[in-house]
């Protein structure tokens, strides 16, 4: 039996790729890993039966038999682990991919989610304008050291590996900010990620879910 994992049954982001069970979708398509997908309403997200699955009530999970994760980080990271193609073979090569792993999770993340927070929802509140470009420079600060790190490298580190799945995930949620038209090489980085076939069959799916969504409502 194929992997189940689940998704929204209507994403908040209409169709852009950016929830996270796009990064479980993509670590999937890229070791070539069919996989099945339930999709979880919002309500249902918060009953007792999901948070067995995921105690905070959010998505995706992954079911393989007997074994049931949260976390996107940490699905992802089971499926690199298990599955040849995105940790290398060798031990200090693939340390370093992990390390990117949590570096796109624990210091690009953040800044970057609060501000799509404060965008979507702070934008008729008093102080939004003096606290945007707060939360822009942020957000510029660990762009500007990703790009200096990055340099001219097609990847963070040799081949694609888990680190730049989890990276350009993360980065794409930048996409409305316009942010990374100030950057070019970290752009081009994206563009690079977006172009790879498994991510366009994962996007595709998820995006397929949106639409579907939207004919029946």
């Amino acid at each position: 039996m194929p992997p189940t994992i689940t998704a929204f049954e209507s994403s908040p982001d209409r169709g852009k790729g950016q929830a996270r069970d796009m990064r479980v979708r993509w670590a999937l398509e890229e070791v070539g890993q069919p996989y099945d997908v339930r999709l979880v309403s919002f309500k249902a997200m918060k009953e007792s039966a999901h948070r067995t699955l995921h105690p905070f009530g959010q998505i995706p999970t992954y079911e393989d038999g007997d074994l049931t994760l949260f976390e996107s980080g940490a699905i992802v990271l089971h499926i690199a682990d298990r599955h040849a193609g995105l940790l290398p073979e060798d031990a200090n090569a693939r340390a370093r991919a992990i390390a990117w792993m949590f570096a796109a999770l624990s210091t690009l993340e953040p800044p970057i989610v609060e501000l799509g927070m404060a965008m979507l929802f702070e934008r008729d509140k008093s102080w939004y304008a003096e606290r945007l470009p707060v939360l822009k420079d942020r957000v510029r600060v660990r762009l500007g050291e990703l790009s200096r790190r990055l340099g001219d490298a097609d990847w963070l580190d040799g081949a694609f590996s888990a680190g730049d799945l989890m990276m350009v995930t993360v980065l794409r949620r930048l996409n409305a900010s316009g942010l990374l038209d100030e950057y070019p090489g970290i752009a081009t980085y994206v563009a690079r990620g977006e172009a790879r076939p498994a991510f366009r069959r994962a996007f595709d799916a998820q995006l397929a879910v949106f639409i579907a969504g939207s004919k029946g409502s």
